[in-house]
């Protein structure tokens, strides 16, 4: 059986893994919202307050630490007053990015973050800067965290709330280079500098103002936006956007060959160049790293399902997508120095969900089970891995890529030792060496691995069979055992090592 060696360097420490690099997302596109959270006064689902019960049990399980909302590209076409107040008056508007259907407002900000509350996860709101204005963004912020006695601190008290709700972080528009407002970098970084000084720090929580970066690894646009800021108002977020995008030539969302799951995981492990390099660029700018990295959208984007409406973005939810998300996240503890917080696209039946629901039905993706493996890595102190291993080498779009056939991270908490390792070999089992380098000798030792059918690579759940993937039982290990730990094909695996 061939090997791979792991050596975990424990006195070689990175960072402090931000429990925000495990956020979310959620827009108002498809059955995210209503449908997915959101059921209003529907009998036949259980709920509090409208909003879904199973999916808040769901989410609690694996530490949501931040939630962003509205949007995404809806965000630059919301405007916040139409969500708050009784919601028989609130208006009926069109959703001019998914579908052109109507959006209710039943679900606004009251809404979102009642939910926030339920998951204990922190509130990331983003704001329009597309069709909005400084004023409508200030005023969002007065009404949501202002604690004296204002207009807007009684509309909200009269809406249910009398205590600020202390929102901290803040978006200052979304995709400004396209949907929100097809801007060039020297025009937005002019948009930033005139609304960032009305997001004002009421409350006593200073906020992050979060600025639009790029499309992916676009060094350029950050270049640019930074240049123009030179003598203005920083940001202390910066995000950029990254999606492991599939238009077909890796097959659909369940229907792929062996060389097209090779050729998705390795367009996914692009995020480290993203990652490394923005952050390099930023510190020119920012070499005290004051503004933090953040990529609040990522995941996978599929063709259309056939049948679903295409502007809704519902996609099922394979082996690779777990794979996928499983590697993305070894590549943010990995960086646990460079950023600090990452949002999955998006949370609820869309793209690279979590959840998906149909009526009082739910199932829990893939992607969520690798979500539960990987939480222990959250608030835990990253250290480097150094993985000696054999590649794959897989060809797409004219260009070849070598794919590590073992990959992971690994984080100490509290004498507890936590290493992820993925096998992105589709057929062939590994070995892994775990060496633990410049510390305690292990104690003892558990493993837990994302379980499934052996060898079926397109594994998925569904509402008949919702446990056909599953995060498997915690299993007893000899600490000798890490001599020779076992990896089946395209596997995500956590060993929990408690140090003496």
């Amino acid at each position: 059986m061939p090997q791979a060696v792991l050596d975990v360097l424990l006195d070689e420490p990175i960072a402090k893994i931000n429990p925000a690099i495990y956020g979310h997302f959620m827009e108002h596109l498809g059955a995210c919202i209503y449908e997915g959270c959101w059921v209003g006064d529907q009998d036949s689902i259980s709920h509090t307050g409208g909003i879904r019960s199973d999916v808040v049990e769901a989410l609690m399980a694996v530490r949501p630490a931040v939630i962003r909302w509205p949007g995404g590209c809806f965000a630059d076409d919301y405007h916040w007053q139409d969500g708050i107040g009784p919601r028989e008056s609130r208006p009926r508007r069109v959703n001019v990015w998914w579908g052109d259907v109507p959006e209710t407002n039943a679900f606004g900000t009251h809404e979102f973050l009642a939910f926030c509350r339920a998951v204990h996860a922190e509130p990331y709101l983003c704001g329009n800067v597309g069709s909005g204005s400084p004023r409508e963004l200030r005023d969002w912020v007065e009404y949501c965290n202002y604690p004296g006695d204002s207009d807007w601190a009684r509309r909200r008290a009269e809406n249910g709330s009398q205590k600020p709700f202390g929102v901290r972080y803040w978006g200052v528009g979304n995709e400004n280079w396209g949907c929100g407002g097809s801007f060039t970098p020297e025009d937005y970084g002019t948009e930033f500098r005139r609304f960032s000084p009305f997001l004002r720090d009421w409350g006593g929580a200073p906020l992050c103002r979060i600025a639009c970066g790029p499309n992916g690894n676009d060094l350029d646009w950050t270049r640019r936006f930074f240049e123009k800021l030179r003598c203005g108002p920083m940001p202390q977020g910066y995000s950029a956007h990254y999606y492991t995008s599939n238009g077909g030539e890796f097959g659909s969302a369940t229907d792929y060959s062996e060389e097209q799951f090779y050729g998705l995981l390795a367009r996914s492990l692009r995020m480290e160049s993203l990652v490394v390099e923005q952050r390099a660029l930023m510190d020119e700018f920012d070499p005290n790293r004051k503004i933090g990295l953040i990529v609040d959208e990522w995941g996978t984007w599929h063709p259309a399902t056939p049948g679903r409406n295409p502007a809704f973005l519902w996609q099922q939810n394979t082996v690779r997508d777990a794979l996928v998300a499983a590697m993305s996240l070894d590549i943010f503890n990995r960086n646990a120095d460079k950023l600090v917080m990452a949002n999955i696209a998006q949370t609820i039946n869309v793209l690279q969900a979590l959840i998906l629901t149909d009526g009082p039905r739910m199932i829990k993706t893939p992607t969520y089970h690798v979500y539960d493996l990987y939480k222990p890595h959250q608030g835990a102190q990253a250290v480097r891995i150094a993985v000696d291993t054999t590649h794959i080498e897989t060809n797409f779009s004219g260009r070849t890529e070598r794919l590590p056939q073992i990959s992971g991270s690994a984080s100490v908490a509290d004498q507890q030792l936590t290493v992820t390792i993925v096998n992105a070999d589709a057929a062939q089992c590994m070995e892994a060496q775990v060496r633990l380098v410049g510390g305690a000798a292990p104690k003892s030792v558990r493993s837990r691995s994302l379980n499934y059918p052996a060898g079926d690579i397109r594994a998925h759940n569904t509402f008949d069979a919702p446990n056909t993937v599953t995060a498997g039982d915690h299993v007893p290990l000899q600490p000798e055992s890490l001599r020779a730990v076992n990896l089946p094909p395209a596997s995500v695996t956590r060993l929990n090592v408690w140090l003496g």
